[in-house]
C-alpha cells in the first residue's frame, strides 16, 4: 500500500534522508519547509496518512503546526522528529498533539519500524 506522508523540515539533508528510506519503502513523500506551509498543505490537500514533524523551524515551529492540525479535528498520526532529547521534551511533544517521538540523528530501522506503528508500509 502506498501511503502519502508529509515530511516538515527545514533541512535539506534530513529531508533528503527521509525521502530516500520512505521511498525505498514504496511511500509518497511530500516536502513542508516549516510549520506554517505543512499546516497550509495540510489545509489545502488534505489527503496525508502521516506527518513526521520536525520540532525546531524557522517561521512555525513543529509545536505550533501541531496545535493547529489538531485544533482542525484531524487525527491523522503526527509524528515529532526533534533533536531533544529530555523527557520532558518528549512530553511537550506529546501536549502539543504528537502520536509519537523520534530524536535525531535518525536511524533508518528505528524510524521505518515507529512508523509501521502507525501506518502500514
Amino acid at each position: 500500500m502506498r501511503n502519502r506522508i508529509l515530511v516538515v523540515e527545514d533541512e535539506k539533508y534530513n529531508f533528503t534522508l527521509l525521502k530516500y528510506i520512505f521511498e525505498k519503502e514504496g511511500q509518497e513523500i511530500v516536502w513542508a519547509h516549516n510549520g506554517e506551509e505543512a499546516v497550509a498543505l495540510f489545509r489545502d490537500e488534505g489527503r496525508f496518512d502521516l506527518i513526521l514533524m520536525d520540532i525546531k523551524m524557522p517561521v512555525m515551529n513543529g509545536f505550533e503546526a501541531t496545535r493547529l492540525i489538531r485544533e482542525s479535528g484531524s487525527d491523522i498520526p503526527v509524528i515529532a522528529v526533534t533533536a531533544y532529547a529530555m523527557p520532558d521534551d518528549r512530553e511537550r511533544c506529546l501536549a502539543a498533539g504528537c502520536n509519537d517521538v523520534i530524536t535525531k540523528p535518525l536511524q533508518r530501522d528505528a524510524i521505518v519500524s515507529l512508523v509501521s506503528k502507525w501506518i502500514t508500509l
